[in-house]
């Protein structure tokens, strides 16, 4: 038997595959999974997107197995045929790539079959999407008679035939994307080099989607990599000039999405134009957004699945029980097109609008227990929202452009709990206030819980000014509306900043009056939160002992209404009021006993907040191993929130792990750091209370000059500077010796780093190392006692110490404290 011949430019050793005219790029891990899946099945369809490498990937494919197919690898280009044209044109040009002759009074496929019966020979069908049902008929035909022949197809849609395996090709990889980018830019232009990210912004923005991303890097002969990036906001414009001598529906980036348009039923362009409302979507969400009197709701999921089977619409992950779909943003962004042009834009984007907001406001009632769910199901709504930024931000955006103040707000609102925990508090703070900003005349019921839900994404993002003042606008319209539930929410965000700012008789009182309103039904979260607020309270006022049973009553109600996010922040109380009393068993119990629910759902502050306790009390435990890993965590998370004063807490701890790892420049440097941080979070820069006790030996060790120095420039230090100081590893050998020198003569008065304590509490502090009471104390000052009781809690709070023992050791170790007239410290 010979070799069969092509009469297409075929060669001796058995093919017509075209020489590739550039090098392949990526799609390593692909093709060697293809080639052992050829090695199992028949049949497989490389279907994928217009542009996105289907022939590419099977040319490659084909030149790689040439040697594996005795009888060769040919080629049948199906994309120049018309599909309106004489009958059996996938036969008639597979035919002529083989030479195989037709045969008078004979079908086609027959005379194939025979030629092709016994010969090992794997056959490429190359855009087979517009002659699908004719490539399925004699891909079937060919298989059942010839044993030993594999068929590869690229299709935008699969052929649907028995024995047909179906091989979605992915976008490239980023870091596949670049090298494409970059290696036909310089093709373009030999100079080309690559700076910043701007390659890795275009191969984010075009999908990965090869022939884009080629489009896009042949404009680099008149622009550079960012010009490029900046204007794919009009990319079918800016991407309309490819190989001219590509087949025409390969030449620009529209050209190929209009290929995949025109083969789709009138009903298919419908859904599709209107699924561009959405950045990714679930089957019920789609039925509510597209269906109308044109479209129904019934007819949905049969286009959909059309849709996904000509590869514009992407199967993606399941979330919450429920299968997502997406579109490739060229596609999404071509069909937005198509839904201006019909003139339906207003429309689709309203009820997709509604459809988010009917959702976030059920979701959001069950996020903070209003409605009953166990703990599961809301784990289920923080990964569903996780989904679902894109729609919110777009919902948001239409909302403001259109001038929907009052549903904009109404999904901020809602969602309020899930930016939180997610550590988005400032961008959704953002959101909140543009339309607060044109919110005049909203009606209280609407009005009122905006601005208290605002005031608790000022307390997630660590700003207690900006939450007591959006607090103490919301109690009038919410108690006009008569919502006593955002009273009680707004009563509890106040108490918490004055807490914070040290009004602790003026945080009691908002905490009573929250009571009074959580104790109806309903109130449940209001009422463990308002507990658990009553316990941060009592620790700050030194009332220890006190402390204990309100966090663990809101502990007990949060789990008890399947809240255990609230349960987790009552964890991290209770850790700190052991760290207070110095039982540090207990609080790495309660810091721990928290982690797994914060992982569970993401919440990164919290989780921050925690491993940064766990990093404290592995100090006070002398495990600086443990230390390290918790507060390397803590750090990484902070800086993802990018909550200023969680990450200054972090570097404060980092510098107190670095005195203890025998790095004092170290130290110096990253209290500066914080210091400096804390400043510019509008707090004061003093050092951190537990640093305070690291000051004065490294002051003594050092000498003020170098303090001086090292803090400055730990002041003046980038964030990631101080970053990349925390996280280094320490010197097995010691890193003391490192310190930079001392200047022997400073050009300005050294900046020295100041006390945690004002000069009045440190006097009250060697007062106390004394054993005076605060009558004593009192009469010592010529001051008030009740003044004096208000040092001693706030010295309390500051150095987070439980007793005046603890204070008394301190001072004694840092302070003047002998006999005789007070030194101001």
């Amino acid at each position: 038997m010979t070799p069969l011949k092509s009469t297409t430019g075929g060669d001796a050793a058995g093919t017509n595959l075209p020489v590739e005219p550039d090098p392949f790029i990526g799609r390593e891990r692909d093709l060697a999974d293809l080639r052992a899946l050829l090695e199992t099945v028949r049949a497989v369809t490389l279907c994928g997107t217009g542009g996105i490498g289907k022939t590419r990937l099977a040319v490659r494919l084909g030149h790689a197995l040439r040697g594996a197919y005795a009888d060769g690898v040919w080629l049948a280009e199906l994309g120049d045929l018309p599909a309106h044209g004489p009958p059996d044109p996938v036969a008639r040009r597979v035919a002529s790539v083989l030479g195989v002759a037709e045969e008078d009074g004979r079908p086609l496929p027959e005379t194939l079959a025979d030629a092709l019966r016994g010969r090992q020979v794997l056959l490429v069908l190359d855009n087979c999407e517009h002659l699908v049902a004719d490539s399925a008929r004699l891909t079937g035909a060919l298989l059942a008679r010839c044993p030993r022949l594999r068929v590869l197809a690229t299709s935008r849609e699969p052929l649907r035939m028995a024995g047909e395996t179906v091989w979605r090709v992915p976008p490239l990889e980023p870091a596949e994307a670049a090298r494409l980018f970059e290696e036909r830019a310089r093709a373009a232009r030999p100079d080309f080099t690559a700076g910043g990210g701007a390659v890795e912004e275009i191969g984010r923005a075009l999908d990965g989607v090869p022939l884009a991303l080629e489009l896009a890097a042949a404009r680099v002969r008149v622009l550079s990599a960012e010009q490029i990036a900046h204007r794919l906001a009009d990319r079918f414009r800016l991407l309309n000039a490819g190989d001219r001598t590509a087949p025409p529906r390969q030449r620009t980036l529209r050209a190929a999405i209009d290929w995949s348009h025109e083969l789709l039923g009138e009903e298919e362009r419908v859904l599709l134009r209107r699924l561009a409302a959405f950045s990714g979507w679930t089957l019920e969400q789609a039925e509510a957004v597209c269906a109308d009197e044109v479209l129904g709701a019934d007819e949905v999921l049969d286009l959909l699945a059309a849709l996904v089977d000509k590869s514009l619409v992407t199967v993606g992950a399941e979330v919450a029980g429920e299968v997502r779909f997406r579109m490739l943003d060229s596609v999404r962004r071509y069909a937005a097109e198509r839904l201006d042009a019909a003139g339906e834009a207003a429309a689709v984007r309203t009820r997709h609008r509604d459809a988010l907001l009917e959702a976030a406001e059920r979701h959001g009632e069950i996020g903070i227990a209003e409605q009953a769910a166990p703990w599961a199901a809301r784990v289920e709504l923080f990964r569903r929202y996780d989904a679902e930024l894109g729609n919110l931000r777009g919902a948001l955006s239409w909302s403001l452009e259109n001038g929907d103040i009052e549903e904009g707000l109404r999904i901020c609102t809602a969602l309020r709990t899930y930016w939180i925990v997610r550590g988005q508090a400032a961008e959704w703070a953002e959101w909140t206030d543009r339309f607060l900003e044109r919110g005049d005349g909203l009606p209280a019921p609407v009005r009122g819980p905006a601005l208290a839900g605002r005031a608790q994404l000022a307390v997630g993002g660590r700003d207690f000014a900006q939450a007591r003042a959006f607090a103490e606008a919301a109690l009038e319209p919410c108690r006009e509306a008569g919502d006593d539930f955002m009273t009680a929410t707004a009563l509890v965000t106040l108490a918490e900043a004055d807490t914070r700012a040290g009004r602790l008789a003026e945080a009691a009182a908002r905490l009573a009056e929250a009571d009074a309103l959580a104790a109806q039904p309903g109130q449940e979260w209001n009422r463990a939160y308002g507990s658990i607020a009553r316990g941060y309270l009592r620790i700050r006022e030194g009332r220890l002992r006190e402390a204990r049973e309100p966090l663990e009553s809101g502990l007990e109600t949060m789990r008890g209404i399947g809240q255990l996010w609230g349960a987790a922040h009552a964890l991290i109380g209770l850790g700190r009021l052991d760290e207070a009393r110095g039982d540090r068993p207990a609080a790495r119990a309660h810091y721990g006993e928290a982690l797994p629910i914060l992982r569970e759902i993401g919440a990164r502050p919290e989780l921050a907040r925690a491993l940064a306790g766990l990093g404290r009390v592995a100090l006070d435990q002398d495990d600086p191993g443990a230390a390290r890993a918790a507060l390397t965590e803590s750090l990484r998370l902070s800086r993802s929130t990018g909550i200023r004063l969680d990450i200054s807490r972090a570097l404060d701890a980092f510098a107190e792990l670095a005195a203890r790892e025998g790095d004092p420049a170290g130290a110096v440097f990253l209290g500066g750091a914080a210091a400096a941080l804390r400043e510019a979070a509008g707090r004061a820069p003093d050092a951190g209370a537990r640093f305070e006790r690291e000051l004065e030996p490294l002051r003594r060790e050092l000498g003020e000059p170098l303090v001086a120095q090292l803090w400055a420039e730990g002041r003046a230090a980038t964030l990631d500077e101080a970053a990349g100081r925390a996280l280094r590893e320490p010197d097995p050998a010691g890193t003391a010796a490192a310190a930079p020198a001392a200047p022997a003569a400073p050009v300005t008065p050294p900046v020295t780093p100041p006390s945690v304590l004002t000069a009045r509490e440190r006097e009250i502090a060697q007062l106390v190392a004394r054993g005076l009471s605060n009558r004593a104390i009192a009469a010592e000052l010529v001051i008030s006692p009740a003044t004096v009781a208000r040092h001693v809690t706030n010295i309390l709070a500051k150095l987070g110490f439980g007793s005046r023992a603890q204070v008394a050791a301190w001072a004694v170790d840092r302070l003047d404290c002998g006999p005789g007239p007070v030194r101001n410290g």
